[in-house]
């Protein structure tokens, strides 16, 4: 075998301009299926926590028809039971509750309805980016008891500003009438459209008190240390929540489950990825296949004389499958270390798309992206390289097979 690796390597560079254009296409097509997949990999991920930090966090804990119902009677009773739980789960790293009902907002010229949605300004920071999204006025306090922070297009749609009153009609868990006089303290704008056009918090004790909450929330928020560990950490917390006679009345939900729209918008954007890199792929296939074909009409009359001297077609065969292996293997490492470098420098530097801002505000990222290398993304585009290149390799290899020895020494 050691005799026909070494003759393998010598053929590879028998003709070195067509071998290092070859290495060069395989070569880059490993760099950019790296750097594309760690790409989007990374602003995957982007969007993820983006998402997650500005509302629903990577899990809540809620009663369990809440999600489909929204009802104001759909309450979890007892939080400090779900604080608890959460307490217990070390991949947890910060909750809050919060609690949310229908309500008319009235400004002194224009009324809407709206979902408004109390929270707790003491922990509601540490598990949501709400407080770094104030454009104008301040966040909510402990003190306040009738404030509100509003979504930027609601203020304009209701015209108001910091220091004006907003009046909010609704109905208490109890069936009562919700009223109260609240005052804007603070204007926020995440830059999805939806969220600021719909969004009104006050402080989840007034929340409580105007609708009658007694102590209930609908919700318990919690952020996970990271993606990772959202999945063991649900577990943990259903088990938990079990244990504590709590785990047919509460469901745990995750940041895929509450929000499905954006988990389909990331595995169509795979399946468009990899679409384009299986056609990436096959343009370097068909380069290897091409290189190899040219080989052997170059070399016909040279095997002719390899197996008049009584070596086997097989034995060819293996040869030039060694070449193509040999010569797939040489691109590929130098795509990973050219791949891994480039993606490495970006994934510090990021990728500044300030020109593309307003789209990228749709998800809540900002103008800068960061490729996310890892072991997946590093080795899984080089491995298809190689293993549709050497198939691809296979054709031309056992076409020597069918040569005849008189045939191939009278080709020119």
């Amino acid at each position: 075998m050691f005799p026909d690796l070494k003759m393998a390597w010598r053929n590879i560079w028998r003709n070195p301009r067509r071998t290092l254009l070859t290495v060069a296409a395989i070569g880059f097509a490993s760099l950019v299926l790296i750097f594309m997949l760690s790409f989007q990999l990374g602003s995957y991920q982007a969007m993820i926590n983006s998402a997650v930090t500005i509302d629903t966090g990577h899990l809540q804990v809620q009663a369990a028809a809440y999600r489909q119902k929204k009802s104001m009677r759909l309450v979890v009773a007892d939080p400090a039971v779900v604080d608890a739980v959460l307490d217990s789960v070390p991949a947890i790293r910060a909750y809050t509750s919060r609690a949310s009902g229908f309500a008319l907002v009235s400004s002194a010229q224009r009324t809407y309805g709206i979902r408004v949605t109390g929270i707790d300004p003491r922990s509601e920071p540490r598990v949501s980016r709400l407080k770094k999204l104030v454009r104008s006025g301040r966040f909510l306090n402990n003190s306040d008891r009738d404030s509100a922070l509003v979504g930027i297009l609601l203020a304009r749609n209701l015209r108001v500003a910091p220091g004006d009153e907003l009046t909010l009609l609704g109905q208490g868990r109890d069936g009562s009438v919700a009223a109260a006089v609240v005052t804007v303290r603070g204007i926020f704008k995440s830059g999805i459209a939806e969220f600021d056009r719909s969004a009104l918090y006050i402080p989840l004790a007034a929340f409580q008190d105007i609708f009658a909450m007694d102590g209930a929330v609908h919700k318990v928020v919690a952020i996970c240390n990271s993606l990772d560990e959202v999945a063991p950490a649900k577990q943990a917390v259903a088990a938990g929540l079990a244990r504590a006679g709590a785990g047919k009345t509460l469901r745990v939900l995750d940041w895929q489950e509450l929000m499905p729209g954006l988990l389909q918008a990331i595995q169509l954007d795979l399946v468009s990825g990899f679409i384009f890199y299986l056609l990436l792929v096959l343009v370097v296939a068909f380069s290897i296949l091409n290189t190899f074909l040219m080989a052997i009409f170059e070399r016909t009359r040279e095997f002719g004389v390899l197996m008049a001297l009584g070596i086997t077609p097989g034995r060819l065969t293996r040869l030039l499958l060694l070449e193509s292996l040999g010569l797939t293997m040489v691109g590929i490492a130098a795509g990973i270390i050219g791949g891994g470098l480039f993606t490495w420098y970006f994934q510090v530097h990021g990728l500044d798309f300030s020109g593309s801002s307003e789209i990228l505000a749709e998800y809540g990222i900002e103008g800068r992206l960061y490729p996310r290398l890892s072991l997946l993304s590093l080795l899984a585009g080089p491995l298809v390289v190689m293993v549709i290149t050497f198939f691809a390799a296979l054709y031309p290899a056992f076409k020597v097979r069918r040569l005849k020895p008189v045939e191939a020494l009278a080709a020119n």
